[in-house]
């Protein structure tokens, strides 16, 4: 939201050459902006401000408010579009997502945790925000496109949005409330909603078994053979698994699981390759 002036130039000028004049012009550019920088001063000064120039500081905040008013509606129909996609009960699942949040129903109730925010906390921690949220803000991290800060800013008021819809606490707003949270207060409880009904129609789909998992992986694997570099993220795996080498040891002697397919003695035998751990070998 900007204007352009450029002062007037005397009439021998517009001989000049092409490259000579466009260079003039962009030494001549001013930009005005609706909100002047004096406008952003401290509250003491605000207070001391004459009645006047807060009146004209309001005027400004409201146009630049309907903007933004306008600009939602604009996108609407966009928003709404991002959040039928991602939390439509109809839509196919990944057995992935299935097998993890059964993973979380079922840690729950080994520790005897049956607060629901609880559970909730854990599948809007690893999937919404995790992912969505990311992918929302870093357009280009999938994409090959360049994010101007316009666009930027208003994917960040889209993802905070998604973010207060995935939470199941109720934010009280006011006339002093953030202008992001403000624009979909309407929409935000329909959001919510969205969510729960999500979470809730994966927990009813068919439990996806050990098997039917590693079959999935093992599809996805080969479908990727050649665009993923294995040898990075089995190191990336392997930094991880250092940082908690003991825990993970202990854990795979206790796992019967673990203990038929010898994961333990397979991560020491790596460790020793690797980096002569020393090991019980």
């Amino acid at each position: 939201l900007s204007k352009v002036g450029v002062s007037q130039q005397p009439e021998d000028s517009q001989q000049d050459l092409p490259g000579e004049r466009h260079a003039l012009l962009e030494e001549e550019n001013r930009v005005w902006h609706l909100v002047r920088p004096t406008d952003e001063v401290d509250e003491g000064k605000s207070k001391r401000g004459s009645v006047k120039e807060k009146e004209r500081t309001k005027a400004i905040t409201e146009i630049y408010l309907t903007r933004l008013l306008s600009v939602k509606g604009t996108l609407q129909q966009f928003v709404d579009n991002f959040f039928q996609s991602v939390l439509a009960p109809g839509h196919a699942v990944p057995p992935a997502v299935k097998y993890f949040f059964d993973f979380l129903d079922e840690q729950a109730e080994k520790h005897n945790i049956q607060d629901e925010d609880t559970i909730h906390i854990w599948k809007t921690n690893s999937l919404p925000l995790r992912f969505w949220v990311n992918i929302l803000k870093n357009p280009h991290f999938i994409f090959d496109v360049h994010v101007h800060e316009v666009v930027d800013a208003s994917l960040s008021v889209i993802a905070q949005t998604f973010m207060d819809a995935c939470t199941r606490t109720e934010h009280k707003l006011s006339r002093d409330s953030p202008s992001n949270k403000l624009l979909y207060a309407k929409e935000i409880s329909t959001y919510k909603k969205m969510v729960e009904d999500y979470y809730k129609g994966i927990r009813q789909m068919v439990q996806v078994s050990d098997q039917d998992m590693n079959t999935h992986l093992a599809e996805i694997s080969r479908a990727h053979t050649d665009s993923l570099n294995t040898l990075v993220a089995l190191h990336q795996l392997y930094q991880y698994t250092q940082k908690y080498y003991d825990e993970i040891i202990n854990a795979l002697e206790e796992d019967p699981a673990a203990q038929k397919m010898q994961l333990a003695f397979r991560l020491q035998q790596i460790a020793a390759a690797l980096e002569n751990k020393v090991t019980d070998l």
